[in-house]
């Protein structure tokens, strides 16, 4: 498992009953959780003392219930980024902590390539990724369909110091996205993709994880750079496996650049019981 360890600004404090309690700066929230089926140890003050509960819904999606008042958005810190923070109506924050095992690996192989990099990160979300490579020097292409996501992206790297950097934001469907760059001959040294389980196209085309993420990897190595970095797929779809990456990038990338495949789980500790919380998996290619 890759283990986001060197958080400061955040932490699961405790985990049980379908649910985790997380420190976001100083802020206290408790929101489900599908992989804790375990039960709660000792459900104290600390539980029942908390800014937010997200509760879920019978009927599908949920709401909060605030119990403290708390500002529009506040800012936590990993290393030099800055992220603003906001609960939204679908549970989440804004950021998934646990990527920060990711930015802490493509920063050093930014940092240590030697030469410019051009990264491209698909499904960018709040723009985690996009951030942590800026940061460490590469010239970035942000790409993602949610025009609110892609505003929050720049929000994040404003704070961050980054407003300056070789950075463009693209609010756009990522598949065509990258068949236009496929006709504009643009290539790149390193590719990043968080793709959804589940989507629909501009045209009603639909997304299947399981049935779309090979042939879209296939689409991408044509934009794919003679002298590569890394490639970076992340996935959040319950019933894929590592290994399935592994193989993905093993029949893609593997032939014709070499180099160095590794996948796994993702995660985060948890303070009170040491134990580690899956979130999510991985599978990275990387030049030698």
């Amino acid at each position: 498992m890759y283990v986001a360890q060197d958080w400061q600004d955040y932490e699961v404090i405790d985990t049980g009953g379908g649910e985790k309690l997380e420190r976001w700066g100083d802020v206290i929230l408790r929101r489900p959780d599908p992989q804790i089926i375990w039960p709660i140890e000792h459900e104290d003050a600390q539980w029942r003392s908390v800014h937010g509960h997200y509760h879920r819904s019978s009927s599908g999606g949920g709401q909060w219930d605030m119990k403290k008042q708390l500002p529009d958005r506040w800012t936590i810190s990993y290393d030099r980024l800055k992220f603003h923070i906001r609960p939204t109506n679908f549970k989440h924050t804004g950021l998934f902590p646990e990527q920060a095992a990711n930015w802490r690996w493509m920063m050093d192989k930014i940092a240590s390539a030697g030469r410019p990099i051009s990264v491209l990160n698909l499904f960018a979300y709040t723009g985690g990724a996009t951030v942590a490579a800026a940061s460490a020097g590469a010239q970035v292409v942000h790409v993602d369909a949610a025009k609110g996501m892609v505003q929050w992206a720049k929000e994040n790297a404003a704070l961050s110091g980054l407003a300056d950097r070789p950075i463009r934001y693209i609010t756009d469907d990522v598949f065509k996205f990258v068949q236009r760059e496929q006709r504009r001959g643009n290539k790149y040294d390193a590719i990043i993709m968080d793709p959804p389980s589940y989507g629909r196209g501009p045209s009603g085309e639909t997304w299947k994880l399981e049935q779309s993420l090979y042939p879209f990897l296939e689409s991408c190595m044509s934009i794919v750079s003679d002298q590569p970095l890394f490639m970076l797929i992340n996935s959040y779809t319950t019933g894929i496996s590592p290994t399935v990456l592994n193989n993905m990038l093993t029949m893609t990338m593997k032939p014709k650049y070499g180099g160095t495949i590794s996948a796994g789980e993702i995660g985060l500790p948890i303070t009170r019981s040491g134990m580690n919380l899956p979130c999510g998996i991985l599978g990275r290619w990387e030049s030698e």
